[in-house]
């Protein structure tokens, strides 16, 4: 079965999952993060991807968070946000990494989601409580007819 068909079929529901091994060594954590970008591309959303040009090593424990983090959001895009286009950046800072995706969809009102309301699940709150354990930050900012920005910073060291 061909990557983009196994994509296809695993993102049943408006859910992206990946079921297959993740292959941070041959893939890195772009390719990986990459590689769950295709259920966008093919509704039709303009997916821009951003790394940087030099090589930095990430733990295995670390790019596996940043890689469920970028699929959580990844899925809310694809479910929520009626985007156009959607921007994945992945670059290095300080003592360590951090993965910005950014979209021009409708929004929403961040004071406004409650924990598991009515139209939102636990993904992101698990996912900032994850993040959070591993002393990162989270950051989410959204209006509105505006589009929505997640950032998720997690230190290296």
């Amino acid at each position: 079965m061909s990557r983009a068909t196994a994509l296809e079929k695993d993102h049943a529901g408006g859910a992206i999952t990946d079921d297959l091994t993740l292959d941070f060594h041959t893939w890195g954590l772009a390719g990986c993060i990459d590689r769950l970008t295709v259920p966008l591309r093919q509704q039709g959303v303009c997916v821009r991807f951003e790394t940087p040009h030099h090589g930095v090593e990430i733990p295995a424990p670390c790019a596996a968070l940043l890689y469920r983090a970028g699929q959580e959001i990844l899925t809310n895009a694809l479910r929520h946000s009626s985007a156009t286009e959607v921007t994945v950046r992945l670059e290095a800072v300080y003592h360590g990494i951090r993965l910005i995706i950014t979209d021009d969809g409708i929004g929403y009102s961040p004071e406004c989601q409650t924990p598991a309301s009515t139209h939102h699940g636990y993904g992101v709150c698990l996912m900032t409580m994850a993040v959070h354990e591993a002393h990162g930050t989270v950051g989410i900012e959204s209006t509105p007819g505006r589009g929505t920005r997640v950032s998720v910073t997690i230190p290296l060291d």
